[in-house]
C-alpha cells in the first residue's frame, strides 16, 4: 500500500511538472543558438537550455597541474522560460585583466552582475567567476550573454597572456592630502604613513542583536600614493537591491571590482559586499566613491 502510495505521488509530480511545462511558453533555442553562436543542450526536467563556452584559449595551472576545461573552467549561460518571460543565470571564466571589461560589458548590455570571486587557490593565472542573471526578451538577453563573451575574445586577441598588473604605478612613500577627501566624501578620516582611510558604518542585526562599523558592516575607502597618482581600494557594503547601481556608478568611473560576496549569515536586512580597486587622481577617485555612495542612498 504504501509503495503503491509512493508511485501515485511520483507520477502526480510528474504530471504537475508537464502541466506547468507545457503552461509556459517555449524558449526559441535556435535564436539562442544563433546570437551566442554556441550549440546548447536542453534539460526536459527542468524546462532548460544551457549554452557553454569552455575556456581553452589560455592554458591554466592549479596546484602545478594543467586544469581541463571539464575541471570547473567553462563559461556557462542557462535559460528558463519565466511566465511570458525568459530568465538566464550563468558563471564566466575570467583572468584577471578580463573582469572589468566583460563586467561593464554586462552591466552595459542589461545583465546584472551578481557575485565575483575565486574558486581556486595556487592557480597560474589567477582566475575568477563572474556570476550573471537577467530577466526579459530571450534574444536580449542572449545578446547579453554574447557580448560578454566577445568582450573576453576583444581582450585576449589584444594580449594572448593575461596581464598580472594595472596599468600606473603607485608612488612610495605615500603623501595623501586628507582634507580634499574628507571634504568629497563628508566624513572624517584617519591617516597613517601619508595614507588616508574614511569608514562609514551601516546598520544590521544578526541572531537578534545589534552590529555596525566596528563588527564589520561598513564601507570604507583608503588612499595611497599622491594627489596626482593614487591608488584607492575598499568595500561597499550594500543591501541586494543596491548592488547593481553601485557596480554600474564604479564601473562608469573606471573603478576596477575584485570581488563580489557575503561576508556573514543570517543577517538582518542582507548585505552584499564590494571590494575594489582604483588607479588615479585622489580627488577623481573620492569622487567616484562618492557618486557611488550618493546612488546607493537614493535606492529605495
Amino acid at each position: 500500500m504504501f509503495r503503491s502510495s509512493r508511485i501515485a505521488l511520483a507520477l502526480a509530480a510528474c504530471t504537475l511538472a508537464s502541466t506547468v511545462h507545457a503552461a509556459e511558453p517555449a524558449l526559441d533555442t535556435s535564436a539562442i543558438e544563433t546570437i551566442t553562436g554556441l550549440k546548447g543542450s536542453y534539460n526536459k526536467t527542468e524546462n532548460v537550455f544551457k549554452v557553454s563556452k569552455p575556456r581553452d584559449d589560455v592554458k591554466l595551472s592549479v596546484d602545478r597541474w594543467t586544469l581541463p576545461p571539464f575541471m570547473g573552467i567553462t563559461s556557462w549561460a542557462a535559460f528558463r522560460p519565466m511566465g511570458r518571460s525568459t530568465m538566464v543565470m550563468g558563471d564566466t571564466v575570467l583572468f584577471e585583466d578580463e573582469v572589468n571589461p566583460a563586467m561593464s560589458a554586462a552591466l552595459d548590455a542589461g545583465l546584472e552582475v551578481t557575485a565575483l570571486h575565486n574558486h581556486f587557490f595556487f592557480d597560474q593565472p589567477k582566475v575568477f567567476f563572474m556570476h550573471i542573471g537577467g530577466m526579459g526578451d530571450t534574444r536580449h538577453l542572449a545578446s547579453g550573454v554574447k557580448a560578454v563573451y566577445d568582450r573576453v575574445a576583444q581582450v585576449r586577441a589584444a594580449q594572448p597572456t593575461p596581464a598580472s598588473s594595472f596599468v600606473g604605478d603607485i608612488p612610495t612613500p605615500s603623501s595623501i592630502s586628507a582634507a580634499p577627501i574628507e571634504a568629497i566624501l563628508g566624513s572624517k578620516s584617519q591617516g597613517k604613513d601619508g595614507m588616508v582611510k574614511v569608514t562609514i558604518g551601516r546598520p544590521a542585526k544578526m541572531h537578534g542583536t545589534a552590529i555596525g562599523n566596528e563588527m564589520g558592516v561598513n564601507t570604507w575607502a583608503a588612499f595611497a600614493g599622491s594627489d596626482e597618482q593614487a591608488v584607492v581600494d575598499g568595500d561597499f557594503a550594500m543591501h541586494e537591491d543596491e548592488l547593481q547601481k553601485v557596480l554600474k556608478s564604479m564601473r562608469g568611473d573606471g573603478i576596477n571590482i575584485v570581488a563580489i560576496h557575503q561576508h556573514m549569515t543570517h543577517e538582518t536586512p542582507r548585505y552584499m559586499f564590494l571590494h575594489y580597486w582604483g588607479k588615479g587622481r585622489a580627488v577623481d577617485l573620492a569622487k567616484a566613491v562618492k557618486k557611488a555612495l550618493d546612488v546607493q542612498q537614493a535606492v529605495k
